[in-house]
């Protein structure tokens, strides 16, 4: 048995034709979609990218203990248990947070691993004084890791040199490779279409339009101040981007075809999260609240053992469930700490898995859904107590680096946590950069509201996903604070 996990990084479910989205240049998604049973109802859990992952690695939510991070010491590791119990794992990726300071420690779970450079503003070549920029400008400009960004795009004037067409010709070799071989898991995982929207013009000639502006492929992370013009045009070059992701996914779906995987290999593409164009008058993530956007992702699943294709499923899943469903197709048995469940059954039949899912970000909104309605709830005005658990006291701050010595000053030995296999950890204060605490706390039928347009005010039901919020909180052993800080009256008694 072989395994294939494709990885895109911001990857928006509206804007690909398996769910509806009919003007985008997306063929092969469509060709996968007829191949394999396609989530209607998929969920992140921690947002956004290192936290995802971390959770691709445990099976567990990583935001209700502490922010973006490596793993952790007491981690149980997906390929790394995959490695123990005889499966080759190999890691082809141009995701860099992989290789700072907050990321560090997921890659070398992996038997094997290759990188490559040039992604945002990766520290990768140096040019001192920097390259010449744009004529027209950028919208970047006031960050300090553009210049690096124009830089790197100075190395990377064709496609074939992007990061990710590389990141996909290693992923394509080791299939090649390894085709006769048994026992291996692949993770092909590229950055894009995560910002900046950088792409050659074949591909932006597939989507003509008029614009007069500046350089425009890189929005800020804030609420949309751009006019309209400007708005299409972004959502035209994520689009661009979108169809080279779909051009690197049909390299992959050819080989299986040439070299007949479909028979013994399961298949895997998905997403960390999704990404705001400019719905609910935003751009990017993590500062506003999880919309369904950036909280509804698209995956799809090829499973060899039932071979359901060009069906969809219903069934409420989350990032938590991948590592678990990849065990269990190995037959490597799932660690106790692990939370999320394998979804062989909900492949074939579309049987449920849970009645309901959080999801968040450290020290922003706690949100929880059922699959139908969405609640993403607003700690109190203060945002606190608010505190993270770690040995691994680096996070994402701008320069992805330690824990700055401030918050360190208040760091406390705390008790071991019921998953720290035994393991004490530190405690310490912190102030989370996320805004989400400055917006109401909303309740959304997105049955009858898909757009996530109109709040409901509907006492019992809010009652209702107060409960299973509070629940699945218990069950992933969310700190006293945490009750706290949400306003959920007491913690449960055995964290008082």
């Amino acid at each position: 048995m072989r395994a294939i996990m494709v990885m895109y990084d911001s990857l928006n479910k509206r804007m690909l034709p398996p769910y509806g989205c009919g003007w985008t240049k997306a063929p092969h998604f469509s060709r996968l979609a007829e191949h394999s049973a396609a989530f209607d109802t998929c969920f992140v859990g921690s947002m956004p990218c290192m936290p995802a992952r971390r959770e691709l690695h445990t099976g567990r939510y990583n935001f209700l203990h502490r922010s973006w991070g490596p793993l952790e010491p007491f981690d149980d590791s997906m390929p790394e248990l995959l490695k123990e119990h005889g499966v080759h794992t190999h890691l082809v990726t141009d995701h860099y947070h992989y290789f700072e300071d907050g990321g560090a420690t997921y890659h070398t779970r992996y038997r094997s691993y290759e990188a490559f450079r040039g992604q945002e503003g990766d520290a990768w070549k140096g040019v001192v004084g920097g390259v010449p920029r744009p004529e027209n400008g950028n919208a970047r400009e006031e960050l300090y890791w553009n210049e690096q960004d124009f830089v790197n795009r100075s190395y990377m004037d064709t496609a074939d040199k992007q990061s990710q067409s590389l990141t996909f010709d290693a992923g394509l070799h080791f299939m090649e490779r390894n085709r006769d071989a048994d026992s291996w898991f692949l993770q092909i995982e590229t950055f894009d279409p995560h910002e900046p929207f950088y792409s050659q013009q074949k591909f932006k000639d597939l989507y003509p339009h008029e614009y007069h502006g500046k350089l425009f492929d890189w929005p800020l992370y804030q609420k949309v101040t751009e006019d309209a013009e400007t708005v299409n045009h972004l959502r035209m070059e994520y689009a661009a981007l979108l169809s080279m992701c779909d051009e690197s996914l049909g390299r992959v779906l050819d080989l299986m075809d040439r070299y007949d995987m479909w028979k013994d290999t399961m298949l895997i593409v998905c997403t960390d999260h999704g990404f705001m164009l400019g719905e609910h008058d935003h751009w990017a993530k993590c500062y506003f609240p999880f919309y369904n956007e950036v909280a509804n992702t698209p995956l799809f699943i090829w499973d060899p053992r039932s071979q359901v294709r060009n069906e969809h499923r219903k069934s409420l899943v989350q990032t938590i469930d991948l590592p678990a469903t990849l065990l269990e197709f190995f037959g490597v048995p799932l660690p106790g700490d692990m939370q999320g469940v394998p979804l062989r059954e909900t492949i074939r039949s579309d049987a449920p898995v849970r009645e309901a899912g959080l999801y968040g970000i450290h020290g922003g909104q706690v949100c929880c859904t059922d699959g139908r309605y969405t609640y993403l709830r607003s700690p109190v005005p203060t945002n606190e107590p608010l505190c993270q658990y770690t040995l691994m006291p680096t996070r994402h701050g701008g320069r992805r680096a330690f824990i700055p010595n401030e918050e360190l000053q208040t760091m406390e030995l705390h008790a071991p946590l019921p998953f720290t296999k035994g393991l004490p950890v530190m405690r310490t204060k912190t102030v989370s950069p996320s805004g989400q605490h400055l917006y109401p706390t909303m309740l959304f039928d997105t049955q009858s509201d898909p757009q996530q347009a109109h709040p409901l005010e509907d006492p019992e039901q809010e009652a209702r996903m107060c409960r299973l919020m509070r629940t699945l909180m218990e069950e992933n052993a969310a700190p006293a604070e945490q009750y706290i800080r949400l306003g959920l009256q007491q913690p449960p008694p055995t964290l008082l």
